[in-house]
């Protein structure tokens, strides 16, 4: 049993492929676009870890969840990787056609950040969540300011993915009975180790809907002549998020440009500008042999990139919040949903039975404990 109370799920056909969706039983499907809610998932997960924000919504917001292609109970498709995360963002937007929706409130989870601002740079949006984004410069082989390492972006995409975490996707190994498993993998990587769930087994569920292969996750990988010796094919879902293949940092030139929150975690072990999927922060570390030096493969400031761009963005006339979680992992909105709740909602400026603040211009620091 994946879906919890009062969650429903549908495939919605669209001209692109058959993508499943999540809503609440009894939402309004007339329902304003200024109180609907589109959530994307991030990698290697689906929309079922949107469920329990769904259900904590006020009545009167519809909220829908997509799986991506490749994920959840969405058709499996070929990701084009040479598009960057288009695939993905054109498949939620003609989702949105076929339910009859124009500008939505987006939220984008790791990857999904990605998506969303794609989507954003192609379609009218009316705000943008984006909780633990991929960097606007991608993930992997750029230095602060996002120019590349090297030419062939070399240690990014699907390469440094690990080959036995990928066979456990594969085989859907629901265990914890090694450090590369799934369920562990969630537990190291997805959130921090003081949280405490009774839904780990639709969390881990959800992981192992992932479509594995060169073509789908973690995609395709080619030799390079740099250290650690490869670099990202044109095929699959990390190589979607190279450097060469993908950026977002364009939002700053958005006119109009929506409200944008940005909500992450200071212990998030994917996305940190010493993020443990980074090679090059491994090879820092030693754990990849090799390591030719900082002045040659940097670590990726992820986080400072973000905050880079969205001051930017700032500066530009855009409005930003930033609530920066103190010992939050990758995922503030299973750590703490209501903190997370209560941000959307201001940043969609919802009025229900009392206003919601609007989203302030500041940067927001919170700890674990607000």
């Amino acid at each position: 049993m994946t879906l919890l109370d009062g969650i429903t799920s549908r495939i919605v056909e669209t001209p692109r492929l058959r993508v499943n969706i999540l809503e609440r039983v009894g939402d309004d499907p007339d329902t304003p676009a200024d109180r609907t809610v589109v959530f994307v998932h991030g990698n290697v997960s689906s929309s079922l870890y949107w469920q329990e924000i769904i259900q904590d919504l006020p009545g009167d917001v519809r909220a829908i969840a997509v799986d991506l292609r490749g994920f959840g109970d969405t058709e499996i498709a070929p990701v084009d990787a040479t598009r960057g995360v288009r695939d993905f963002s054109d498949d939620v937007h003609a989702t949105l056609e076929a339910l009859g929706l124009g500008a939505v409130h987006l939220v984008g989870w790791s990857m999904g950040g990605g998506v969303v601002m794609q989507y954003a740079l192609d379609h009218p949006v009316l705000s943008l969540t984006l909780q633990a984004p991929v960097s606007p410069h991608g993930f992997g082989g750029t230095r602060r300011d996002g120019t590349r390492l090297t030419d062939d972006d070399a240690g990014a995409g699907a390469g440094g993915a690990n080959p036995d975490y990928v066979e456990r996707l594969r085989t859907r190994d629901d265990t914890d009975e090694a450090d590369s498993s799934p369920r562990s993998v969630f537990r190291s990587g997805y959130v921090s180790d003081q949280y405490q769930t009774e839904s780990e087994d639709i969390w881990v569920e959800s992981m192992l809907s992932t479509a594995v292969g060169p073509a789908n996750y973690p995609g395709d990988a080619v030799p390079s002549p740099h250290w650690p010796g490869f670099a990202p094919g044109e095929r699959g879902v990390l190589n979607t998020m190279t450097p060469g293949h993908f950026s977002t940092a364009g939002i700053v030139d958005l006119d109009p440009k929506p409200p944008i929150l940005w909500i992450h975690g200071t212990a998030d072990a994917i996305v940190s500008d010493a993020s443990e999927y980074d090679i090059n922060h491994l090879g820092q570390l030693g754990v990849v042999p090799g390591w030719p030096g900082i002045q040659v493969a940097p670590p990726q400031e992820m986080v400072t990139q973000t905050r880079d761009v969205l001051e930017a963005y700032r500066e530009a006339g855009g409005d930003v919040t930033e609530i920066e979680l103190e010992g939050v992992g990758h995922a503030p909105h299973l750590e703490q949903p209501a903190t997370f709740r209560r941000a959307v909602l201001a940043v969609m400026g919802y009025i229900g039975p009392t206003r919601s603040p609007e989203p302030p211009t500041e940067t927001i620091i919170l700890s674990s404990s607000d």
